[in-house]
């Protein structure tokens, strides 16, 4: 039982996030039935409601404890921008003839926009983090964080597949990396050939049948050779890191655990199979058989995007030269008890 209210606390915010999406994109539909057409303006009032309170109730479901007064305002603002834009012409003109619901909803988005504005110029001048995160917080005033993040994602994979091609990995200065791309070159560089090979397949038989089809494919496919190329440079510009607080366990954009120092009670190079494919073990090791496992004296909890992960009591990874981490690691844990 208690395994179950767990996973569905997990699945909470990940159902808070896209059914809203398909509810209001399905209420964008009704509203361009006939008999929509034929009401426009119960239509419009009609889709107002069921955009705001699907809203509402994802920010609810979404939130803990009671939401905040400026993420509620910040909801009707996306409820009336989003009923504005959704909102075909006929049932524009009917908002239009009621200055009453204009001037209210007007009222609302400028008051969001004045009070998110306030709020990330505070953010912006906040001292003790960096010039990045203060502009992604800035930004999650004004729009939704979820959005914020992804675009950062987004733009982080497009910048580093076309623009970083040389300088040194993302090592703080006070941090010792370890390196484990090089025994993943092969296998990354076999991927992109695959991927080229693939998407010259796909033009070549899709343009005989679409041209529609092809120019779609083409997009898809692009896009996803770019991803996989940013993916696959990742591996070096993001090493794994010795801190002084512990051990950031990373695989490009797909994994960034930290793992404390007071949480290690052993370093090992030789174990089972069992205890890497253990759903208690995260196992950061891509494409190829771990060779450093660390053991922990308690669980650490990771986050999934898809559903929610158990804690983990073992970290499996890979580096290309295991030894000198095991020997700097080992100095520390032996510094640190000492």
């Amino acid at each position: 039982m208690v395994a179950q209210t767990s996973d569905g606390v997990g699945r909470r915010p990940i159902a808070a996030s896209i059914v809203p999406v398909i509810i209001v994109a399905l209420a964008g539909m009704a509203v361009r039935t006939p008999l929509a057409t034929a009401y426009p303006f119960a239509a419009l009032l009609l889709f107002l409601w069921v955009v705001a309170d699907t809203l509402m109730l994802s920010l609810i479901a979404r939130s803990v404890g009671k939401p905040a007064w400026s993420a509620v305002l910040g909801v009707l603002a996306g409820a009336s921008l989003t009923v504005w834009l959704g909102s075909p012409s006929a049932m524009r003109d009917a908002l239009l003839e009621t200055p009453a619901l204009v001037v209210t909803m007007a009222a609302v988005v400028l008051g969001h926009v004045a009070w998110a504005t306030s709020r990330a110029r505070q953010a912006v001048g906040r001292k003790g983090i960096d010039r990045k995160q203060r502009w992604v917080s800035a930004a999650s005033e004004l729009l939704p964080p979820a959005l914020v993040r992804l675009a950062v994602a987004e733009m982080t994979v497009i910048h580093m597949a076309l623009f970083r091609w040389g300088g040194p990995a993302d090592v703080p200065a006070n941090a010792r990396a370890f390196a484990y791309h090089r025994h993943l070159t092969p296998m990354c560089a076999t991927l992109l050939i695959l991927s080229a090979i693939e998407i010259v397949v796909y033009h070549l038989l899709v343009g005989h049948w679409s041209r529609t089809a092809t120019l779609v494919m083409f997009v898809l496919s692009d896009v996803g050779f770019v991803y996989l190329v940013g993916l696959i440079k990742s591996f070096r510009f993001r090493p794994v890191l010795l801190t002084p607080e512990g051990v950031r366990v990373r695989a490009g954009f797909l994994i960034n655990q930290l793992v404390p120092l007071d949480t290690i009670v052993a370093i090992e190079g030789g174990f089972t199979g069992e205890e890497v494919r253990d759903p208690a073990t995260l196992n950061a090791a891509l494409l190829a058989w771990p060779n450093i496992m660390l053991r922990l004296d308690r669980p650490l909890h990771r986050r999934s995007l898809l559903k929610k992960r158990g804690p983990f009591v073992r970290v499996a990874f890979r580096l290309d030269d295991p030894e000198p981490f095991i020997r700097l690691l080992a100095w520390r844990l032996g510094h640190r008890s000492s």
